[in-house]
């Protein structure tokens, strides 16, 4: 039996909508309710700043809320005299050896982690992500006992390792969550062309990480260069000291050199206000590839 199906009725062409104005809880509140808590709270994160670089730049007993006359001397006292630049360079090395090193072990766990299943991989998440509950002090002992055994206690290598090995377990959660939105079938489309897991993860999936990799590597690089603990135990000789132990040196059970102080701190600042400066783009571009599922 074959039923006839009746025609659809008629539509009436419906009237274009008017476009109206949706008013939003933002139009809503007066502008200065949103700018004066914001003024407030620069004002307050910019007055301890305006501090250091006050006893940095005026000379040494003045009293004056401008620093003027102007003076570099205490910067010049701490870069000759008590050895920041070689502090500097000290840290520079451990930031960027630790930024690389972590960069690349998190990588290939990440993709292990995102890519393949095996037995236990739930539980080795779940202990990742309670190791970020231990604190650094806690591996000072055994990290000490394994350097010692190694020989490399007072070496820049111990710290570097240790530092890496305490910035692995998130680096290694959060490459996994950028590796997860990058779809699997290109990389599925590469193997049919031709390339092989290891070609097609550099051609394909690593240019699409670039955001993640300098979220991942700058995190771990600014918590290398301020990092005291890990220095402070495993380097003894002076010379192989970062820039957070000088500081420490600056300050004694009898005085402070304030200006020496807080010339020295500016120091330690700069190189990651400036770091930040460039890669804030590329910061929050790749905690937002986090954060949406691709």
């Amino acid at each position: 039996m074959i039923t006839e199906i009746a025609p659809a009725p008629e539509r009436v062409a419906a009237e274009p909508a008017r476009p109206h104005h949706r008013r939003r809880a933002w139009d809503e509140v007066p502008r200065w309710q949103i700018y004066l808590p914001l003024s407030v709270y620069l004002l307050f994160t910019l007055i301890p700043f305006y501090w250091i670089l006050l006893f940095a730049l005026r000379p040494a007993g003045s009293t004056s809320l401008v620093p003027w006359p102007m003076t570099f001397d205490h910067f010049q006292k701490v870069w000759t005299e008590r050895s920041f630049g070689t502090y500097f360079a000290n840290s520079v090395y451990v930031g960027i050896a630790t930024l690389l090193l972590t960069t690349v072990v998190a990588l290939a766990g990440g993709y292990a982690l995102a890519r393949f299943d095996f037995r236990l991989k739930r539980g080795f998440m779940l202990a990742l992500l309670c190791s970020q509950f231990v604190p650094g002090a806690l591996l000072l002992v055994p990290l000490f006992q394994i350097f010692a055994e190694l020989k490399m206690i007072n070496s820049l290598g111990s710290v570097i390792i240790a530092e890496t090995v305490f910035q692995l377990p998130l680096s290694m959660i959060l490459i996994s969550g950028f590796i997860r939105n990058v779809p699997y079938s290109l990389e599925e489309a590469a193997w049919v062309d031709g390339c092989g897991r290891l070609t097609a993860f550099r051609i394909v999936v690593l240019p699409l990480l670039r955001p993640g990799l300098i979220a991942v590597g700058s995190f771990a690089f600014v918590h290398a260069w301020n990092h005291f603990l890990f220095a402070l135990m495993f380097l003894s000789d002076q010379g192989k000291q970062t820039i957070p132990v000088g500081l420490n040196t600056l300050m004694s059970a009898d005085s402070v050199d304030l200006g020496a102080l807080a010339a020295g701190g500016i120091v330690a600042a700069v190189p990651v206000v400036v770091v930040f400066a460039f890669i804030q783009k590329w910061l929050i571009t790749g905690f937002s590839a986090g954060a949406v599922k691709g």
